[in-house]
């Protein structure tokens, strides 16, 4: 059972949730025009306490090392990005420890400008032991946040980070990339993977309804790979003397064209978010090179907003469990699916429904994170297990009495289990976006 403070704050939250709900369920006095209906809304101020400004540089105002920037990638809706950049000149700044040799015998310094070089093998290697260069400062321009140099950029090559995708919960009719919980969680994850992480603001329910929070999905990832071909054709060109702005040099964002690797792209979704991410991740699977550069590693599915029709033991069982119960969970679902088309065996609702995609032996690997009082855990439980089957490195990490988002909720982002939580979805990750290839993990 949770601590008393986490009952107390689950009840206020059902009834705001259940207010939220009620509001958004009324009939509208008129119909949206159609521009205002596809433009959509991606936030909803009320929610939440006021979201935290971004701070685009590496200054004592950002303590963690993370810089943060806003964007809008579709002026015809109201698409919305944050991204979350580590300092690329963090880990290139530490020093190199001297390696050892493999015997006991005290070593002499060398002389000056020789290498250091280990005597574990008989032979010498290049580049092994040099003290690399001193990394570059961070550049800044007059907006006062970070702007790879030229120096940089070269230097980057060396420090290509994964990029993470990550879509926020909320039950689809709630939530925002820049909340104040999201925003924080964003950060930790980062910091603890080493990666650029790109929240996505998708378009809420019921202003704009199913499919539109999943093509928002698919389109960031478009346009992450739209951005790395352009930073990639404007490269190819300044070598050959060729200016690059007919190719939209200007529409190039610097902290992906100098330091993301789109080849290491993992999707995080969260609640509702997971059943983005996994939509997303079969549109990757059927794209298939057409996405290039951009190739989906791995994702994370946190505690899936998973339904169908058959109820589970989990979902008879804790019906009325924490923060979202099952049926604030069905006038969610209601909003959020087409009028008309309400069914839990829908195709975003139910994931071990037939014909959802392209065969499960070919989604990647898939980490579930689920809690021991969440009412949804059994289905996202039987949709790891459907993908064990075919040979998908699919883990289940289960906490006990741990609620829905109780990693990711602010009240619950200080608590152990949250940051544990965290350690070791990062632990996981890094076994497929390191380059070293021998990271541990489950």
């Amino acid at each position: 059972m949770p601590p008393v403070a986490v009952q107390l704050h689950s009840l206020l939250f059902k009834l705001l949730l259940r207010r939220r709900l009620s509001s958004l369920s009324a009939p509208a006095p008129a119909p949206a025009p159609a521009p205002a209906a596809l433009f959509g809304v991606s936030s909803r101020p009320a929610d939440q306490r006021p979201s935290p400004p971004s701070n685009p540089s590496f200054s004592p105002a950002s303590p963690d090392g993370v810089a943060t920037k806003d964007l809008h990638p579709d002026p015809l809706s109201s698409l919305h990005l944050r991204l979350f950049l580590p300092n690329p000149n963090h880990h290139a700044a530490a020093p190199v420890p001297r390696p050892l040799r493999r015997n006991s015998f005290p070593q002499r310094d060398p002389a000056p400008g020789q290498d250091q070089l280990s005597r574990r093998a008989s032979a010498s290697f290049h580049a092994v032991g040099v003290s690399p260069e001193p990394a570059p400062a961070p550049a800044t321009r007059d907006y006062g946040g970070y702007l790879p140099s030229a120096g940089a950029a070269r230097s980057a090559a060396r420090r290509k980070l994964p990029v993470i995708v990550q879509f926020h919960g909320g039950a689809f009719v709630t939530g925002a990339a820049d909340s104040a919980a999201n925003d924080a969680f964003c950060r930790r994850v980062a910091r603890l993977c080493d990666a650029i992480v790109v929240a996505v603001g998708y378009r809420l329910a019921p202003e704009s309804r199913y499919p539109a929070a999943f093509e928002d999905g698919v389109a960031v990832l478009r346009w992450i790979a739209k951005q790395a071909n352009l930073a990639a054709c404007g490269r190819t060109m300044m070598r050959k003397g060729t200016g690059a702005d007919s190719f939209g040099a200007a529409m190039v964002e610097p902290w992906l064209a100098a330091h993301a690797d789109p080849s290491r792209c993992v999707l995080l979704g969260v609640s509702c978010g997971a059943n983005i991410a996994d939509y997303v991740a079969r549109k990757a699977v059927e794209a298939g090179k057409l996405l290039d550069p951009v190739r989906v590693v791995a994702q994370v599915l946190m505690y899936p907003f998973f339904m169908g029709s058959a109820p589970t033991r989990s979902e008879l069982k804790l019906a009325n469990s924490y923060f979202y119960d099952k049926s604030s969970c069905l006038l969610a679902w209601k909003l959020f699916l087409p009028e008309g088309e309400f069914s839990l065996d829908h195709p975003a609702a139910n994931p071990l429904v037939p014909g959802r995609g392209p065969p499960l032996k070919l989604m990647p690997p898939t980490l579930t994170v689920v809690a021991e009082l969440d009412w949804m855990k059994d289905r996202a439980i039987a949709y790891s297990e459907e993908l064990r089957k075919v040979n998908v490195d699919a883990p289940v990490l289960e906490y006990k009495d741990a609620v829905h988002e109780f990693a990711t909720l602010d009240v619950l982002l200080k608590t152990p289990q949250a940051q544990a939580c965290a350690e070791d979805i990062a632990i996981w990750i890094k076994k497929y976006i390191s380059l070293r290839g021998h990271e541990l993990s489950y």
